[in-house]
């Protein structure tokens, strides 16, 4: 799969998010290794901290669904402009995937590559909980 193909992928989920409070609407589009592609949106909640992001929900859908190997993930937002994962799914993200290559959108510039090392170096994992 291409990384365009991810990108639109991810853009097909911004029409399910629920963002009534922020009215941030983002998608996602998550790469397993074995080639299966898992969407999320971001979905609010009244009580802020039930709040689900789209990189957790696809995340979380994958694992559910016995993949827990990931390539890449693509990031859109209605914003139209790079919206990169806040550090909630950072950490959630280099717990299954460390090397995996975030993809980001901006309807100006285009596509955006970079690796979760990148974004997140030096991060906490199981191996530090020994």
């Amino acid at each position: 799969m291409t990384d365009t193909e991810l990108v639109k992928a991810a853009q097909e989920m911004l029409k399910y998010a629920y963002a009534p409070y922020s009215k941030f609407l983002v998608g996602a589009a998550l790469l397993g290794r074995d080639g299966r592609v898992f969407t999320g949106c971001n979905v609010e909640n009244a009580s802020y901290g039930a709040t689900n992001c789209a990189e957790r929900t696809a995340v979380y859908k994958a694992v559910s669904e016995g993949c827990r190997e990931f390539l890449a993930i693509a990031i859109v937002s209605s914003s139209g402009k790079y919206t990169y994962p806040c550090g909630i799914c950072r950490q959630v993200l280099s717990e299954f995937a460390p090397g995996i290559t975030v993809i980001l959108y901006d309807d100006e510039k285009g596509i955006l590559t970079a690796e979760l090392e990148e974004l997140f170096p030096d991060s906490f994992g199981g191996s530090d909980m020994t």
